[in-house]
């Protein structure tokens, strides 16, 4: 695909944004989800310039092999349930890019990981909910690539270091996800998971921003950290993160965003 800013010295930065719960933005819930809201509105302000494309993961897509979205029009999934009627009503009418589809397979596959494309597959609420407030105009092509079924997180922080030569190209690469999520737990407010979603932050962050070669072990290592499997009892809300930090190569992780929401610490990291 052609890289309008390729000429540009410099890079897109990684992100790893908090994607809310369903789609809470767009729903009457009195201030719990607004700063969340507000540092999503942000993002596009905090690049050093509009990129030209973007590839997202997020945790609600998880196959055998990288699979990355490749329809010209991608719609959008409706993966969440029980809420009001208009929420499945959201439009995101972004377009897609197949040539950067293939770019991004040609990149794994020169990486030694297999890489699938699929035309079929449209935007899950993980990439769109979040998008419609950080990239409002629905003007930058975007696609989707996959988790692995595998869950590993050394195999996602491969993935991710894949991908970073796209980040010279004017690409930007986004996980999205959430630091905590576990859905049993996040609205009990009890002192004890309250705490171990602090404990657990405390800890990311400072995983996160440590020097890359550190950074990437204790991410591997993330599920001895304390409270992690309290906070993720699954963790593909988690390996987006993983991506990120692999696609972020020699770049630092500072974190962006800090909140309780509901009792539960989250976070956001930008990287370069």
């Amino acid at each position: 695909m052609p890289i309008t800013g390729s000429s540009l010295p410099s890079r897109q930065p990684v992100l790893f944004l908090p994607h809310g719960g369903g789609p809470c933005f767009f729903m009457d819930w009195p201030n719990t989800w607004d700063k969340m809201a507000a540092y999503l509105r942000s993002t596009q302000s905090t690049l050093p310039r509009k990129p030209d494309a973007i590839v997202v993961v997020s945790g609600h897509w998880e196959e055998d092999i990288p699979t990355i979205t490749a329809a010209p029009n991608p719609s959008l999934i409706y993966d969440y349930f029980g809420f009001p009627p208009h929420t499945y009503q959201l439009q995101y009418p972004a377009p897609g890019s197949p040539e950067l589809a293939q770019s991004v397979c040609n990149l794994l596959h020169a990486a030694g990981m297999p890489c699938a494309t699929d035309d079929k597959r449209g935007f899950d609420h993980g990439v769109f909910i979040p998008f419609m407030l950080a990239f409002e105009k629905a003007d930058i092509p975007i696609v989707e690539l996959s988790l692995l079924k595998s869950m590993d997180p050394a195999a996602h922080i491969a993935l991710g270091a894949g991908l970073e030569p796209l980040r010279a190209q004017n690409v930007l690469i986004i996980g999205t996800g959430m630091s905590y999520h576990n859905l049993r737990h996040f609205m009990n407010g009890s002192p004890a998971t309250n705490q171990a979603a602090q404990e657990f932050d405390t800890w990311l962050e400072k995983a996160v921003t440590a020097p890359p070669v550190k950074r990437d072990t204790q991410l591997v290592h993330w599920a001895t950290a304390p409270g992690a499997r309290i906070c993720h009892p699954r963790e593909e809300h988690l390996l987006p993160l993983m991506v990120t930090a692999g696609a972020a190569g020699q770049d630092e992780g500072i974190r962006t965003y800090s909140d309780t929401v509901l009792g539960k610490a989250l976070s956001g990291f930008r990287f370069g």
